[in-house]
């Protein structure tokens, strides 16, 4: 099998990331976004040997990258069986740690695709998600596909979850993007929270009036926009509690869930956010962390 030093296709590629666990589910993702933008797929596999240790002390550097071609082009293969031809594959095995390797690969895509196991909660103390790694240092989309996860049946929504309406803009023109690719309806969803006091409780009416409240603020977000069709057409949904928990219940079934991130040229960058992560490690559905700034290529009609 050859490997391709870069990236053949139309345009910016979509980047796969490829590990060692299974990467079906984003593979399936990533080929049909692949066809849907008319581009390339291109498949990156970071070679990493660990300092010596007792763990690994019979492997030897040419084990692993025997093991890594192996693995990259078991992946390359599966991905040429579920294009047929009708997108270009290509592949590179780069030498280093995944995030790094992936973040270098990613500046030129059009987005990454990275496939996301469910951690336990032991592992998740010690653990990072790759995909929260290099959302963090990409203006490129990136999404994480859940392991297991194939396409929903029945009408397609795309969901995106809103953190502050009027600095959202981003989050929510890649949601209209993508529900317009899809042909899927859009559902947004916004939770709101008032500073807790002990023995302060809202009632009804004040809960209702604090939603709608929100739900407008949302509604003036999405007319900022300039299209008055989405505005109207888009279910919004508000809640009281915790974004967390009310993104996740809204993104069930979904065939796509569009969070925000942080800039990564700025200080915050560092991290995703909290939000994010926790979306992340929960979420069913594929999770596409959206860019602070403009920077996806629109789709072939």
């Amino acid at each position: 099998m050859t490997e391709h030093a870069a990236p053949v296709g139309n345009g910016r590629p979509i980047v796969v990331g490829v590990g060692p666990e299974e990467i079906s589910s984003a593979l399936e993702f990533a080929v049909d976004e692949a066809q849907r933008a008319g581009c390339g797929l291109h498949l990156v596999h970071a070679l990493h040997v660990s300092p010596p240790g007792p763990e690994n002390v019979l492997l030897t550097s040419v084990d692993v990258e025997k093991w890594g071609r192996e693995t990259l082009d078991l992946a390359v293969e599966q991905a040429e069986g579920l294009t047929d031809g009708a997108v270009p594959v290509t592949h590179e095995l780069r030498r280093g740690a995944p995030v790094p390797v992936l973040v270098e690969a990613g500046r030129s895509a059009r987005m990454v695709v990275l496939e996301h196991r469910h951690l336990s909660r032991l592992s998740r103390i010690v653990n990072r998600t790759v995909a929260g790694g290099v959302a963090a240092h990409l203006r490129a989309p990136v999404v994480a596909v859940p392991s297991g996860w194939s396409r929903p049946v029945g009408a397609p929504v795309v969901v995106a979850g809103v953190d502050v309406p009027d600095r959202s803009s981003e989050v929510l023109a890649t949601a209209v993007a993508e529900a317009r690719a899809r042909g899927a309806a859009l559902r947004i969803v916004h939770s709101w929270a008032l500073p807790s006091h002990e023995g302060f409780v809202l009632d009804a009416g004040e809960q209702r009036r604090w939603s709608d409240h929100s739900r407008a603020e949302v509604r003036a977000a999405l007319d900022k926009l300039g299209d008055e069709s989405v505005a109207l057409d888009a279910d919004v949904q508000v809640h009281p509690g915790r974004a967390v928990e009310a993104i996740l219940e809204a993104s069930e079934g979904a065939e796509l869930l569009v969070i925000g991130r942080h800039d990564p040229l700025v200080p915050v960058g560092s991290h995703i956010g909290p939000v994010a992560r926790g979306v992340l490690r929960e979420a069913t559905c594929p999770v596409l962390l959206a860019s602070p700034h403009p920077h996806r290529v629109a789709y072939h009609a």
